[in-house]
C-alpha cells in the first residue's frame, strides 16, 4: 500500500513539472511585457491571459485619466508613491522616468506631456496637479487605481514566471488527511 501511494505521489509530481526554461530571464520579459515571459516559457494561455488583463487595466487607467496618472515625481511637494506600483507594468510606465527628467531639468515634455509630472505643485495655491484633479474629478484617483492594480497584478505574474504555479507538496496532502480522516482519497 505504501508503494502504491508513493507511486501515486511520483507520478502526480511528473505531470505536474513545467519547464520553466530560464527563470531569470522568463520574469524579466514578464516585467518588461506582461504575458511575454509566459510566451517564452510556452505557456500560451497564461500568457495571453496576464497580457489581456494587465494591458486592458493598465490602458483603460491611462484613459480614464487622460495620460495624466501615470507619472514619476519626487518632488517635496508632489512624492508620486503610487508610480512604484505602476511601474510594476514594465515598459508601459517607463516613459514617465524620461518625462520626469525633461520636466525637472527645464525642457518641453514629449507626446503633448503624457505621462509628464506636473511642471509646478505648490502647497496650498492652485497649481497643475490642482487643475487635473478638478478637470478629472473622481476618475484620476479611480483611474490612479487601476494603473496601480495593472502594474501588482503583473508583479504577480512576474513571480509566476519566475518561480512557477503553486503545488502543494504531497506531505501537506497527508496532513490534510490525518486532520479530517472522512475525506475519501483521490
Amino acid at each position: 500500500m505504501a508503494r502504491e501511494e508513493a507511486s501515486s505521489h511520483s507520478d502526480s509530481e511528473a505531470s505536474l513539472q513545467i519547464d520553466l526554461r530560464n527563470p531569470v530571464l522568463a520574469a524579466l520579459l514578464a516585467w518588461l511585457w506582461p504575458g511575454a515571459g509566459h510566451l517564452y516559457q510556452r505557456r500560451h494561455l497564461k500568457g495571453v491571459l496576464f497580457m489581456v488583463c494587465v494591458l486592458s487595466t493598465y490602458l483603460v487607467g491611462m484613459a480614464l485619466g487622460q495620460g495624466r496618472v501615470v507619472y514619476a515625481s519626487w518632488e517635496k511637494s508632489d512624492r508620486r508613491w503610487q508610480y512604484l506600483c505602476q511601474v510594476g507594468a514594465g515598459l508601459l510606465a517607463l516613459p514617465a522616468l524620461v518625462q520626469n527628467r525633461l520636466v525637472r531639468s527645464g525642457r518641453e515634455p514629449l507626446f503633448d506631456g503624457l505621462m509628464a509630472p506636473p511642471a509646478v505643485v505648490f502647497e496650498n495655491s492652485e497649481d497643475e496637479l490642482a487643475g487635473w484633479h478638478e478637470e478629472l474629478a473622481g476618475k484620476f484617483d479611480l483611474a490612479t487605481l487601476y494603473t496601480m492594480i495593472a502594474g501588482l497584478l503583473n508583479v504577480l505574474a512576474i513571480c509566476d514566471a519566475f518561480a512557477g504555479p503553486f503545488v502543494p507538496a504531497p506531505e501537506d496532502e497527508e496532513e490534510d488527511k490525518k486532520k479530517d480522516p472522512d475525506t475519501p482519497p483521490s
